[in-house]
């Protein structure tokens, strides 16, 4: 199923600023309304406030008691609300040193370490020697060149996805993302604005 029409999305939990930044609040949930740290300078891009609530929206059937890849975690804002939404687990990968700090202290804050394992590693290199099985991928590298099609090819060669699974993956709405390959194919598309969701499901029926 396949769907360009914009995800309607409610009441903003935080604000945004001239960039149309979140103000870095968790939606709904365990730690609903808990404010979370963002870090500084323009290298680390946080998703918007209305593409957040956007996805989630279109996610709410598919995160309690699933579990989570936060692959270019930043701040660590999309495995901490999968996680205040009830899924069993979230691991959150990030090269940045400074980024992984502030989601260990973002998970503090939100009550949440319990069911998180954070990592500071290229995000290729994890893929690689990952022994895991995720639910729910979730995918917002830096725009500036191909790490987006080469995390999805990881995911299919080193058989991260597990049946059923979902990649969501954010990128320029002009962009045009091809599918990883079997056995994940396009499951429906959104548009933000200048930002485009993609999302990709493994078929739940194939034999393993």
């Amino acid at each position: 199923m396949i769907s360009t029409r914009f995800a309607k999305c409610g009441r903003s939990e935080g604000n945004t600023d001239e960039r149309g930044r979140t103000g870095l609040r968790v939606i709904t949930g365990t730690a609903r309304g808990r404010r979370l740290g963002e870090l500084k300078g323009m290298e680390t891009r946080p998703t918007a406030g209305k593409v957040k609530e956007g996805i989630f929206s279109a996610l709410q059937f598919d995160i309690e008691g699933r579990r989570v890849l936060d692959l270019f975690a930043g701040t660590g804002q999309m495995g901490i609300e999968a996680l205040s939404r009830g899924a069993e687990s979230c691991v959150f990968v990030d090269r940045r040193a400074d980024a992984v700090k502030l989601v260990r202290e973002n998970l503090e804050v939100c009550d949440l370490t319990d069911r998180a394992q954070v990592f500071c590693a290229d995000a290729m290199g994890f893929l690689a020697s990952n022994r895991a099985r995720f639910d729910l991928v979730f995918l917002d590298p830096p725009y500036a060149d191909d790490i987006l099609e080469r995390s999805m090819e990881h995911i299919v060669k080193f058989d991260i996805l597990a049946p059923g699974g979902i990649i969501v993956a954010e990128c320029p709405a002009e962009k045009t993302i091809p599918a990883p390959g079997e056995p994940c194919g396009l499951y429906r598309e959104y548009r933000y604005g200048k930002i485009k969701v993609t999302v990709f499901r493994r078929d739940e029926k194939e034999q393993i």
